[in-house]
């Protein structure tokens, strides 16, 4: 997939091996992209960065991406604002 494509209603920047994705505007609308970020992360690259950027501390999809055998980092910069960064290792 490619900088600026989306997969489904994801819309994913790259910044080199960074896929940065943010969700926090979608969470806000009521929606729940967990199966359209767990779909996405099974596509991409060995050696991808996964960036998501969430309104809170998202702990399904937390749970979910470690079912996949991905390490999470999650950090808050702000208010309703908290990062998940995870590298895909592995093919899943």
């Amino acid at each position: 997939m490619l900088a600026g494509q989306s997969k489904k209603n994801l819309n994913v920047q790259f910044d080199g091996q960074r896929a940065l994705i943010d969700l926090r505007q979608h969470i806000a609308n009521g929606e729940h992209p967990g199966n359209e970020v767990f779909d996405y992360v099974k596509e991409v690259p060995v050696g991808t960065i996964i960036e998501l950027h969430v309104p809170h501390r998202q702990q399904p999809l937390i749970g979910g991406l470690e079912k996949f055998g991905l390490n999470v980092i999650v950090s808050q910069l702000g208010p309703e604002h908290f990062r998940l960064v995870a590298v895909k290792i592995n093919d899943i």
